[in-house]
Formats: structure tokens, C-alpha cells, sequence
């Protein structure tokens, strides 16, 4: 069982993220949670914790850790400490650690944040920390959803490197998505864009 470290696993995305693995057979989540508070739901479930912040020192948080899905973000409001620095931060004790593969839940137009209309600060980050993962020389995936919604989870998605079209996706599929991205053999060094499809979620991430 591969330990996967979960930044973000107190979110709406992070929770269906740690179901997936908990109900895998491959893999043991690692909930990444930044209040004590926050640790009881996931030890309650069975699941292991790590308390950090990652606007603190996130250099311990990899020890032992086999891959990374960084789901983890400010709202909004801290958004170059969280959402760039943050990320940045963990990326590196990933890579100091020998971590195989690290999966970044990214955001459709962070490839041209100057482009948007409303949150180009947020999408200005996103921008810079893919960037600084493609140039880490770790393994990665980076995934860029389009707006995310709670509606039901179909299992099928659309999928290329550039969809060239906005649309919504189900946060569940989104989960389902980044988990499918932990296996060695697919998205290798990829980035790419996801809305939802009619392709199931299996097949449209071995054809990237």
C-alpha cells in the first residue's frame, strides 16, 4: 500500500479525495490538516493525520510519504502564502524526501492567468507554482479542472492538455481524477485540462 499524503484533506474536494483512497486496495491516505480540531473526523474514520500549516515549516510532512495530491487551498484570501509559496514549500520536501509522484490540483486558466476577468491573483498563483513543480525534476500531474460543483460524480470526464472551452466538473470527479493520476503509468509529466465527459475517467487518463 502506497502512503499518499493529502494537503487539503479537510476540504470539500480533500474529503472525497481521502475516500477514494481509504475504499482503494493501492493506497493508504494520509490526511494533511491544518487544525487540531479538524483531526478527530478522519482518526474517528481510521484515517492517519499530520498536523501542519502551510504557511509554517511543512518539511517533516513527507517523511515516509510514497506520493502527494496537493488539494489544498486559501479561498482566496491567502492566496500567494497558500495556494503559490505553500505548495511551493511542500514541493520541495517532496522532493527531499524521495517522493515518487506528486499530483497538483491546478485550476483551468492558470496556464494564461493574465487573461481572466475576476481571479487572476488566484490563477497568477496557481500559474507559478505548476511552473515551479514542471521545473522540480520530481514526477508530477498536474490537474486543471474547470468550475467545480457538488453535483453526484459520473465517473466520465473530458480530458486533453487544452479543452478551449470553460464548463463545470463534480468535485467527486475531480477527486476521482487526481487519485487516477497516482499510478506510475499514467499523466507522467503531464498537464492537462478536465470538464465533465462522457469518457470514463480510467480511459481518458491513459490516453494523456
Amino acid at each position: 500500500m502506497e502512503k499518499i499524503l493529502v494537503a487539503g484533506a479537510n476540504g470539500t474536494t480533500g474529503k472525497k479525495i481521502i475516500s477514494i483512497l481509504k475504499d482503494s486496495n493501492k493506497y493508504e491516505p494520509i490526511a494533511m490538516v491544518r487544525k487540531e480540531v479538524q483531526i478527530s473526523q478522519f482518526k474517528n474514520d481510521g484515517v492517519e493525520t499530520i498536523l501542519a500549516d502551510l504557511e509554517n515549516d511543512v518539511s517533516k510532512t513527507t517523511n515516509g510519504i510514497d506520493k502527494v495530491i496537493f488539494a489544498a487551498g486559501s479561498g482566496g484570501k491567502k492566496v500567494k502564502e497558500v495556494d503559490q509559496e505553500g505548495a511551493k514549500k511542500l514541493m520541495d520536501a517532496a522532493k527531499s524526501k524521495g517522493v515518487k509522484k506528486f499530483v497538483m490540483l491546478s485550476s483551468m486558466g492558470a496556464d494564461n492567468p493574465e487573461e481572466a476577468d475576476e481571479i487572476q491573483e488566484y490563477l497568477k498563483a496557481k500559474h507559478n507554482a505548476d511552473e515551479y513543480l514542471k521545473q522540480l525534476g520530481i514526477e508530477y500531474s498536474i490537474v486543471r479542472p474547470g468550475s467545480l460543483n457538488n453535483e453526484n460524480g459520473k465517473g466520465k470526464i473530458e480530458l486533453d492538455n487544452k479543452l478551449n472551452k470553460r464548463g463545470e466538473i463534480p468535485r467527486r470527479d475531480v477527486a476521482e481524477t487526481l487519485v487516477g493520476a497516482l499510478d506510475d503509468a499514467v499523466a507522467r509529466n503531464k498537464t492537462f485540462e478536465i470538464l465533465e465527459g462522457d469518457v470514463y475517467i480510467k480511459a481518458a487518463l491513459e490516453k494523456i
